[in-house]
């Protein structure tokens, strides 16, 4: 009740309180975020609370700052907006849209926190429908993932980066183009760009440590993608589906 009567009528003085009782975001992440929407200083707000709430508080907040529309926030939500959980779902479209990501492709040179991200949003956005927008709506997909698919092999490898390309890389092996926004040529091109990363030696390399160490994302990979994909960092592994 005391939310509630601060996110109606609360003032920058009361902002402090309202991000503290914010990190309780699963259940008081709404009325946090709708209080720092009608407020002046409500974006500087908006984002700190963000870099603290993960699960539904994330959506919640991340939800507000696309509503703002603010230039301020677009940085951070460029590239820290996701952070991989599955519910990043429902906002990665509006983050793609309100920042005008394919717009700002020309920073992927040099910011690999931004190539990570993107390549973050991409994979939500391959696989959310019926949470938020998908790569078959949003019309910029072609254009993005050409720009992701070119600067991602020009970085080192890691298990999220090599998780994150894979799993783009099955969707366009076994989606139909019109599912990942793109043209039957776009769709062959783009999947022969990422599986030559995917095949890169210190790629392989990486994935294979990763899978010997018993990371769940490789052995998730090399059980139920790896087939699908033809992954040479998984050549002689069979799913554990089949037996």
């Amino acid at each position: 009740m005391g939310l509630a009567l601060l996110a109606a009528v609360g003032t920058a003085d009361d902002i402090p309180l309202i991000q503290t009782i914010g990190l309780l975001s699963n259940r008081f992440g709404p009325l946090a975020a709708h209080a720092f929407e009608r407020q002046t200083g409500g974006v500087e707000a908006l984002l700190w609370l963000a870099e603290r709430v993960t699960g539904w508080g994330r959506v919640y907040v991340v939800e507000a700052l696309c509503r703002l529309d603010d230039p301020a926030a677009r940085p951070w939500l460029l590239r820290r907006a996701c952070d991989g959980d599955f519910l990043n779902g429902y906002f990665a479209g509006n983050v793609a849209t309100v920042t005008k990501l394919h717009e700002a492709l020309a920073d992927l040179d040099t910011d690999s926190e931004m190539v990570d991200h993107v390549g973050r949003l991409l994979h939500e956005m391959s696989d959310c429908g019926g949470m938020g927008l998908t790569l078959a709506h949003y019309p910029h997909s072609a254009t993005v993932l050409e720009a992701h698919s070119r600067h991602v092999g020009s970085l080192g490898p890691t298990i999220e980066r090599y998780f994150t390309v894979a799993l783009l890389t099955q969707h366009l092996t076994t989606k139909s183009p019109e599912a990942a926004g793109c043209t039957a040529a776009q769709q062959e091109a783009l999947r022969a760009t990422y599986l030559e990363v995917l095949d890169l030696e210190e790629w392989t390399q990486a994935a294979r440590a990763g899978l010997a160490a018993d990371d769940n994302r490789m052995r998730w990979l090399a059980d139920y993608r790896a087939p699908q994909v033809r992954l040479r960092a998984f050549p002689d592994r069979e799913s554990d589906a089949e037996e």
